[in-house]
């Protein structure tokens, strides 16, 4: 079989090169002896897939993506045009889906990650009140929740656009909702969710809330109300169902973190997706480590300071 090649994103401003963001990691590459491949991001999203995967070698073979984040359509037509010309993505649009979207994975993870109902959109449109009234209800009608939408939250909007206090209070819902679609405008990804918060052990003893989404590259989370530390939180980089990295979230990337796998593991297993990440948090009641989110590895930050030269030799010697 082929070794695997990486596509990363190419700088805009100097096409031949890996975008600065992603330098480090074609560096590693390189060092590990793996070979990478460039691909304009500005056209995967402009709908232009045939064009952007033009400096893609023809009949380059088994294929990783490692750059920012794509729509699950555009990443669609991104695996099709690679197809077109030979090259073949190790995770497929279905797949790349099932990860990158919060209706794709909760069905497998759901007791092990805050509860979520969501309500999907066809635009940056906010959801009606008799449709907000009916989530909120599915949810359990009461208490604090999350703003999202099926990738990401607005963490630096916290009370604006992201934490309700009390899902009874229908009308606040829906201004935390209508704020955040307004916020989000066309980068709404697929509908919007509101998520149960849930309290987490903090590194100064606090406590800290559900983070509303992975840090992923190109995306954030949030931290609690009022919280002045980072939860205890981790992410693991799962490939074929094996933890190839554990570290820090990109959030804290300086924190010491050994999360308990032995619940996650077969869960990872049983999405089936081969490269993933999953990100968890310690409990404030000392009860275990909770899912905050699932994410596509190909699109998931790395924090800076730890060292992925053994999960980018794994991508390259499947």
């Amino acid at each position: 079989m082929s070794v695997p090649a990486i596509i990363l994103p190419a700088d805009p401003l100097n096409p031949r090169r890996p975008d600065p963001h992603f330098a480090w990691e074609a560096r590693l590459l390189r060092e590990s002896g793996g070979e990478h491949h460039l691909v304009d991001h500005d056209a995967l999203l402009a709908g232009r897939a045939g064009e952007a995967v033009r400096w893609v070698p023809r009949d380059s073979g088994p294929l990783w993506y490692r750059g920012w984040m794509l729509p699950s359509a555009r990443y669609a037509d991104f695996a099709a045009a690679l197809t077109a010309r030979g090259g073949n993505l190790l995770t497929s649009a279905p797949g790349y889906a099932a990860a990158h979207e919060l209706p794709g994975w909760y069905g497998v993870f759901e007791g092990a990650t805050p509860d979520s109902v969501w309500i999907p959109s066809d635009g940056p449109v906010a959801p009606g009140p008799e449709e907000l009234a009916a989530a909120a209800a599915r949810l359990g009608g009461s208490g604090p929740a999350i703003v999202k939408d099926y990738v990401k939250s607005r963490k630096h909007e916290w009370h604006e656009a992201c934490y309700v206090a009390e899902l009874a209070d229908l009308a606040a819902v829906g201004r935390v909702v209508e704020r955040f679609v307004e916020l989000q405008g066309e980068f709404l990804a697929g509908g919007v969710v509101l998520r149960r918060f849930e309290e987490f052990e903090r590194v100064d003893g606090g406590v800290e809330g559900t983070r509303g989404s992975a840090e992923r590259t190109g995306n954030g989370g949030n931290a609690g109300p009022g919280a002045g530390e980072r939860a205890v939180e981790a992410r693991v980089w799962w490939l074929d169902g094996r933890p190839v990295l554990v570290g820090p979230h990109p959030d804290a990337p300086h924190r010491s973190v050994e999360p308990d796998l032995t619940e996650v593991r077969a869960l990872v297993r049983a999405l089936g997706c081969r490269f993933v990440t999953t990100d968890l948090a310690s409990r404030a009641d000392g009860s275990g480590w909770r899912v905050v989110e699932v994410g596509d590895g190909q699109v998931s930050e790395l924090p800076r300071g730890i060292d992925p030269s053994g999960l980018l030799t794994s991508l390259i010697t499947v």
